[in-house]
């Protein structure tokens, strides 16, 4: 009785919408007004906790059945995560979670135990470019993947490709746009990626398509570029620079100076956060070991280091919430399939992640940017925004 008392007392915090916490035989108001979703607990979370890390408590009880969600998860998230600036987090009793080794070693082990889950599985939910990040819609009958060939081909507008021309994609998953763009502007492509299983599907891709003589992938660290005698004259990285670690984004940065020749593009797409915070204990725990935010300021201060000169920054925040919503669907109605491959609990974590992570873009607790830069001065190219 204590415990499940102390465990309302704290969730008495999170009033700014109403809802209610059904225990055994009893019934909680949170907040005033009609309840605008219910939640049913089965075996109270301590106090300890919940002050030690909220999501963490919360998102682990959820994941062992001992917390449930009544109706849409994504519009009870959607109103209980915009008051995230009320959750504990205890640094110090979670810092080997919240702060990992950046060593080539660890990162890479880190990337794998999310991209190398399997190809089947990413296949299940993803559309068929095998687009892992934010779509683009320019209409809102756009399907996923109609919104993931518009984000392709609005990135490759930007980097102004020639015929000719080499791309560096760094963090390039499954290929997608490095196909387009062989297919589409007849450049020579050069993917890098941590993932075994990426670089496999990407292979048999470019095989498929007859693009051995214009694409190659590599399984190599951003940090092994400057050694590897390559240089480009446009360099894209999608949805990558969260894995790189905060002590490390200069260093991105610097890889990427010296792999560019100069007056080339470079176009950086990243979830980012308003200022900087060292992530979400349960994210850091269940899906991206040690994956870390960056702020939009630190990646311009970063770039301004190496004198890169910046042409445009774009958010794109609501499209990712989209997004994921569509991928949350796609992932509701290959459950059944996902819990033959794992369990269920593998299974409520996935769908916990993908709505939660709509919930949190659509609150503006992080964002998506697109920032377009060229290394030093280029004045070749056009004076108003050819894309």
């Amino acid at each position: 009785m204590l415990e499940e008392m102390a465990m309302v007392h704290f969730l008495e915090r999170f009033d700014q919408v109403p809802f209610s916490i059904k225990m055994k035989d009893k019934e909680y108001q949170i907040g005033k007004g009609a309840p605008r979703f219910s939640v049913t607990v089965r075996k109270p979370v301590s106090a300890k906790r919940l002050l030690e890390g909220t999501s963490l408590a919360l998102g682990e009880a959820y994941m062992d059945g001992d917390l449930e969600i009544e109706g849409d998860l994504y519009q009870a998230l959607d109103l209980f995560l915009g008051q995230m600036g009320k959750f504990s987090k205890d640094e110090k009793a979670l810092k080997k979670l919240l702060f990992s080794s950046l060593s080539k070693g660890n990162q890479k082990k880190e990337v794998s135990s999310h991209y190398d889950i399997g190809n089947e599985f990413y296949r299940l939910w993803l559309d068929d470019t095998m687009s892992y990040s934010c779509g683009y819609f320019r209409s809102e009958t756009d399907s996923l993947y109609q919104a993931q060939v518009n984000k392709v081909d609005y990135i490759l507008k930007k980097l102004y490709l020639k015929e000719g021309m080499s791309l560096l994609d760094i963090g390039c998953g499954w290929g997608f746009l490095l196909l387009e763009a062989a297919k589409k502007y007849g450049v020579r492509g050069v993917g890098i990626t941590l993932s075994k299983e990426q670089k496999k599907e990407f292979e048999q891709r470019i095989e498929k398509e007859g693009l051995e003589d214009q694409l190659s992938v590599y399984l190599m660290d951003y940090r092994d570029l400057p050694s590897a005698g390559m240089t480009f004259d446009r360099v894209v990285s999608v949805g990558m620079v969260e894995h790189v670690g905060r002590e490390n984004y200069q260093e991105f940065v610097d890889c990427v100076n010296q792999v560019l020749k100069p007056g080339g593009v470079f176009l950086l797409h990243f979830i980012s956060g308003l200022k900087e915070h060292p992530g979400d204990p349960w994210i850091k725990k269940y899906i991206f070991p040690g994956g870390v935010i960056p702020s939009l300021r630190e990646m311009l201060s970063c770039m301004a280091e190496d004198e890169f000169h910046t042409l445009d920054v774009e958010d794109l925040r609501l499209h990712y919430n989209k997004t994921l919503l569509c991928w949350e669907e796609n992932f509701r109605r290959q459950a059944g399939q996902v819990q033959k491959m794992f369990e269920e609990r593998f299974v409520r974590m996935w769908e916990l992640y993908l709505a939660s992570c709509a919930a949190t873009f659509h609150n503006g607790i992080i964002d998506l940017h697109q920032i377009l830069a060229t290394k030093g001065v280029n004045n070749e190219l056009p004076m108003v925004r050819w894309y």
